[in-house]
């Protein structure tokens, strides 16, 4: 059975999304890249909200610009040979392939991609990855850590919600970003 993964770059105080302005700096650097890319490039299929999605579709194309450097070219090509599901009720059509839509998150039919997976599924943004956390359907947890403090947004694990986990990898970078892997128990 393949591991429904959640992961995103998180401020220190836990947001994955600002309130106000973007989540500080720490990952923008080769190193950090290439390590996330490693960490991901054997995940087969991305599950996507709308706006997460719009924001990924840049990976769609940006290998085509002649001056991008190979570690961004080989994060690009991993994430067109992967699947795309956006859950969307007002997204008309998409422009990456492999991506597909569907108009609600449902949670059996995560447990049965889970099932039926030869590769491990990645969930992601803060709205999508709680309906998927609500749901017991999380089995990783890939924490990002920026230096800043942006005191306000959307959280990383929802309110409510409580979980015990176990962290079972963790590494530092010079810029400051904190990788954190935790699994459920």
């Amino acid at each position: 059975m393949a591991k429904l993964i959640y992961s995103m770059i998180t401020s220190l105080d836990g947001y994955a999304e600002a309130a106000e302005g973007d989540l500080g700096r720490g990952a923008e650097d080769e190193e950090v890249h290439t390590f996330i890319g490693d960490a991901f490039r054997d995940v087969g299929t991305f599950l996507y909200g709308r706006r997460m999605y719009e924001t990924m579709v840049f990976w769609e194309t940006v290998r085509d610009d002649p001056e991008v450097p190979p570690h961004i070219v080989q994060y690009a090509n991993d994430w067109r040979a992967a699947e795309k599901i956006v859950y969307s009720r007002t997204l008309e059509s998409v422009s990456s392939g492999r991506t597909s839509i569907e108009r609600s998150f449902d949670p059996d039919a995560v447990r049965r991609l889970k099932a039926e997976a030869d590769h491990d599924l990645s969930v992601d943004g803060p709205e999508l990855a709680a309906q998927a956390i609500r749901a017991g359907l999380v089995d990783e947890y890939h924490l990002f850590i920026t230096t800043s403090v942006v005191g306000g947004g959307k959280r990383f694990f929802p309110d409510g919600v409580r979980l015990d986990l176990e962290l079972v990898e963790q590494r530092s970078f010079p810029s400051g970003l904190i990788s954190a892997r935790y699994r459920t128990r």
